[in-house]
């Protein structure tokens, strides 16, 4: 039987095996949810075992579970180690989504479910393609899988795992999907991610809450003194005003920007998917390089005072916002971590005591396209795409690669299936089939190319 026979005859199972998974409410930051990751993890491991995995093993962390599994065929045969997570982004807003986020339903032949994309579906591709490369006496390589529990938090004890375990993960190249492509007529590798400094900043003025009209405009208001000093944190073209922000940033030349904007895209049809008017963002620069090459600055929650139903006129006694830098190739996360806590405080007046948290960060990552892996990933999804894909730079970070290639000396290959609308981290997250399962057909050729040129060099 062939690879795409086996595919084929088996391919309502597959989903309703990935059904079962997304079934799992796998919130790695919630720790009312600590029983349902470690389900999770199991459930991952029995999956491997049922794929033929001839070492499985759920190895315990401080935190959550990683899942470690591995099936060496020939000692002379290159090795390729998987990475992926199982748990997922926190459903909030519920009252958003068009169904229960941990109850999958399929529409218009996609998945509707947290994690649908982000990244169980995109991992379980993993599971699935080694299964039929098993199934069909094909597996052109060693593999291994490392399977995480906390990506969305931050990755909090995988480094420990991974530098207590540098033997066991020796292998030649890691293959990650948890990237997005252009679209599935565009295929797409993601050659660049972006860096992460994920800070919390707190306000705080007065001892307690107080009445508005009593005390208002005699006492400093956090809210409105956290609301100034974010909005000083970029200047009128939009670019971010902390000092020493762009130091290391690494510019391109204008032949690569040219070459980058050449990937197809629509800004109408943009803002029409956004729901927006116009994009905004730093001047100079166009959306594409606004989200792939270029640093940015958001705030993704702010906080202060009364926010419940009707009406409550109370002066606040502090207020707190959460905010993300995106890093490019060459900045540090910790280095930036630094220097904006350094103007934050430095913004702050002398009527209200402010203090600042570095919760996790990650480095940029470029993967160069002249390199094996690439072009065994580009020649497997021009095999089943048709179509050669075109190199492109992901907004988004996976911190934990630079990790990889400092602890390991390994690089990562990023092959993702998913698409930039398929709601990562907001309600109504989505896969589609025909990507699910275009991934289970394409990453098998990956290992088959892999293969032959590791073996050429």
């Amino acid at each position: 039987m062939t690879q795409a026979e086996y595919i084929a005859a088996n391919k309502d199972r597959f989903l309703n095996e990935l059904l079962e998974l997304l079934r799992i409410p796998s919130v790695s930051a919630r720790t009312e949810h600590t029983k349902d990751t470690l389900e999770c993890a199991n459930h991952v491991a029995q999956k491997l075992r049922e794929a033929q995995a001839n070492k499985v093993e759920v190895f315990t962390t401080e935190g959550h579970p990683i899942v470690y599994a591995e099936k060496i065929v020939d000692e002379t045969y290159p090795t390729i180690l998987v990475y992926g997570h199982y748990d997922v982004q926190p459903p909030d807003p519920i009252e958003l989504w068009a169904s229960p986020p941990f109850e999958p339903v399929i529409r218009d032949g996609k998945i509707y479910a947290r994690g649908a994309c982000d990244d169980k579906g995109q991992m379980y591709m993993h599971i699935k393609a080694f299964e039929t490369m098993m199934q069909t006496n094909t597996l052109a390589c060693n593999v291994k899988f490392m399977i995480e529990g906390e990506e969305e938090v931050g990755s909090r004890n995988l480094g420990k795992f991974v530098a207590l375990h540098k033997d066991l993960l020796k292998a030649d190249v890691i293959l990650i999907s948890d990237t997005s492509m252009i679209s599935m007529d565009t295929p797409s590798i993601d050659v660049g991610l972006r860096g992460l400094a994920y800070m919390e900043v707190e306000v705080v003025g007065p001892n307690r809450d107080l009445h508005s009209g009593v005390y208002g405009g005699a006492v400093a208001n956090p809210a409105t003194i956290l609301a100034k000093m974010m909005a000083a944190l970029h200047d009128e073209k939009n670019h971010i005003t902390i000092p020493g922000f762009y130091d290391d940033v690494m510019v391109l030349t204008e032949t690569e920007r040219k070459d980058l904007n050449t990937a197809p895209f629509s800004q109408v049809d943009y803002n029409t998917d956004l729901g927006i008017d116009m994009a905004w963002g730093e001047e100079g620069y166009t959306t594409i390089e606004r989200t792939g090459i270029r640093p940015t600055l958001e705030v993704n929650g702010m906080w202060s005072g009364y926010i419940g139903e009707g009406a409550k006129t109370v002066l606040p006694a502090k207020a707190n916002a959460k905010i993300s830098m995106r890093l490019v190739p060459n900045q540090n996360s910790d280095i930036i971590a630094k220097k904006f806590e350094a103007y934050f405080l430095k913004l702050a007046p002398p009527y209200v005591k402010v203090s600042v948290h570095a919760h996790h960060g990650g480095e940029p990552y470029l993967t160069p396209t002249d390199s094996i892996p690439y072009k065994a990933a580009a020649k497997a999804i021009e095999a089943t795409f048709g179509i050669a894909p075109i190199p492109t730079r992901g907004g988004g970070s996976i911190p934990i690669i630079a990790l990889f290639e400092k602890e390991l000396g390994l690089k990562s290959m990023l092959m993702g299936f998913g698409l930039h609308s398929d709601n990562l981290h907001s309600p109504n997250e989505k896969f589609d089939l025909f990507n699910f399962y275009k991934g289970i057909e394409t990453i098998p050729y990956f290992y088959q190319y892999f293969a032959e040129m590791h073996t050429r060099k």
